[in-house]
C-alpha cells in the first residue's frame, strides 16, 4: 500500500492523502470487478442447480455486496483524508454513516432474499401441484420482510445514539393513541393475520358467505383487505375484519357434489311407485359418474298436495361445476325414461270440480236451485 501510494505521488505529483484516496478507489474498483465476475460464475452454477436456495442467495447478494465494498472503501478514504480534517467529529460522522450504510446493505440483502425465495418456491410448488398453497408463502414472505424492516430501523436508531428504551416507551404510548385512532385498520390487520394462520381459504378458491352478499374467487389477500372476483367479473374488496365475524363457506374444498331432487308422480300411478323407486335407485348406483360409496337415498316419502313425492339424494364423483351439471342432466334424463317406461307420468298441480245437484237437474226434477260449490280432490 505504501509503495503504491509513493508511486502515485511520484508519478502524478500529488499530496500523500490524495494518493491514498486514489489508491483505495482503484483497489475498490478492482475488487468490485472481481466480485462481479465471481457472481456471474455463481449465477451459472445456481441456474443449473435444482435447489431454490442458492439461486436466491446469489441473486440477492450481488448488489448489497457491491454496496458493502464501496462503503468499506469510503471509510478508508475518510481515514486518508483525516489529515486534512483533523477534527474528531469528522471520523465519528463518517463512521456513523458507514455503519448505517452497512445495516441498510444487510437489510437490503434480506429483503431481496425473501422476494427471490418467494418467487422460486411458488414457481416450483405450482409446477408440482396445482393446489399449491400460495397464500401461506406470501404471508411468510410479508412477515419476514416486516421483521427485517423493524430490526433495521431499531439497529440504525441505536447506532445513531438514540435511546432505544425511551423510543420503545414512547412507541408504547404512541401505539395506544394510534390504536384508538386507527382501530379499524388494526382490526383489518389482525383479521388478515387470522386468515394467514387459520387458512379458511386461499388465493384461487371459491368462497361465499350466507351472512353477507359475498361470493366469488379469491384473487388477493393483503393485510388490510381481501379482493374477491365475483362471478359477474366485478371485484369485491372485503375488509379482513369482516371475516372474523361472519360464516364463510369454501365450496372449493368440497369432497363431492350433491344431487338432491324430488320426483313427483301422479296419484293415478300409485301402483308403479315401488318399481320406479327400485329402478331409479339401481340406475344411480350403477351410474359411472355417481359415487355409490356415499349416501344414496331413493325413497317414496311424502303424499304431496298433487303428487306422490320420491326423494332422490346422491353424490357425484366430480367436483367440477360444469361437469357436475352434465352428470346431473344425464341422471335426470334417465329418471324420466324410467318413469315413462313404467307407464307413469310426472305430476303437476291439478283440481277436480264436483257441482252439487247436477244429477237432479239432469232428471228434470223441479228441485229448488242449489248454490254451486267446488270440492278439490287429488288426481
Amino acid at each position: 500500500m505504501q509503495q503504491l501510494k509513493q508511486l502515485i505521488t511520484d508519478t502524478f505529483g500529488v499530496e500523500a492523502w490524495i494518493a491514498m484516496v486514489i489508491t483505495i478507489f482503484v483497489l475498490a474498483l478492482i475488487v468490485s470487478q472481481v466480485a462481479r465476475m465471481i457472481f456471474n460464475q455463481l449465477d451459472k452454477w445456481a441456474n443449473q442447480s435444482p435447489n431454490v436456495w442458492d439461486e436466491a442467495l446469489v441473486g440477492s447478494a450481488r448488489k448489497p455486496v457491491h454496496l458493502v465494498i464501496w462503503l468499506i472503501a469510503a471509510g478508508w478514504m475518510a481515514r486518508a483524508m483525516q489529515a486534512q480534517w483533523p477534527e474528531p467529529q469528522f471520523m465519528e460522522e463518517v463512521g456513523a454513516v458507514r455503519t448505517v450504510g452497512l445495516i441498510i446493505a444487510f437489510a437490503w440483502f434480506g429483503w431481496k432474499f425473501s422476494g427471490h425465495m418467494t418467487r422460486n418456491i411458488i414457481t416450483q410448488g405450482q409446477a408440482k401441484s396445482s393446489d399449491f398453497d400460495v397464500t401461506t408463502v406470501y404471508a411468510l414472505s410479508k412477515l419476514a420482510r416486516l421483521v427485517i424492516v423493524v430490526l433495521a430501523v431499531i439497529t440504525v436508531a441505536q447506532s445513531l445514539g438514540f435511546n432505544i428504551g425511551a423510543l420503545l416507551a414512547l412507541g408504547g404510548v404512541g401505539g395506544i393513541a394510534v390504536g384508538l385512532a386507527a382501530k379499524d385498520l388494526l382490526a383489518n390487520f389482525f383479521g388478515g393475520l387470522t386468515i394467514y394462520l387459520d387458512r379458511p381459504f386461499k388465493v384461487g378458491e371459491w368462497i361465499r358467505s350466507p351472512d353477507k352478499s359475498i361470493e366469488g374467487t379469491v384473487e388477493y389477500i393483503s393485510w388490510r383487505h381481501t379482493r374477491i372476483r365475483a362471478f359477474n367479473k366485478n371485484p369485491i374488496y372485503v375488509p379482513n375484519a369482516v371475516f372474523t365475524s361472519i360464516v364463510v363457506e369454501n365450496p372449493s374444498r368440497m369432497s363431492h357434489r350433491r344431487i338432491k331432487e324430488t320426483l313427483g308422480l301422479r296419484y293415478d300411478d300409485f301402483a308403479q311407485v315401488e318399481s320406479v323407486v327400485k329402478d331409479v335407485k339401481s340406475m344411480i348406483h350403477d351410474h359411472p359418474d355417481m359415487d355409490n360409496t356415499q349416501t344414496l337415498i331413493v325413497n317414496f316419502n311424502h303424499f304431496g298436495a298433487s303428487s306422490l313425492d320420491i326423494m332422490i339424494y346422491a353424490f357425484t364423483k366430480t367436483r367440477n361445476w360444469v361437469e357436475y351439471h352434465r352428470v346431473k342432466q344425464d341422471v335426470l334424463l334417465k329418471i324420466g325414461n324410467i318413469v315413462e317406461r313404467h307407464g307413469a307420468e310426472i305430476a303437476f298441480p291439478t283440481q277436480t270440480l264436483h257441482i252439487a245437484g247436477q244429477e237432479s237437474m239432469q232428471e228434470g226434477e223441479n228441485a229448488p236451485v242449489q248454490d254451486a260449490h267446488s270440492a278439490p280432490r287429488q288426481a
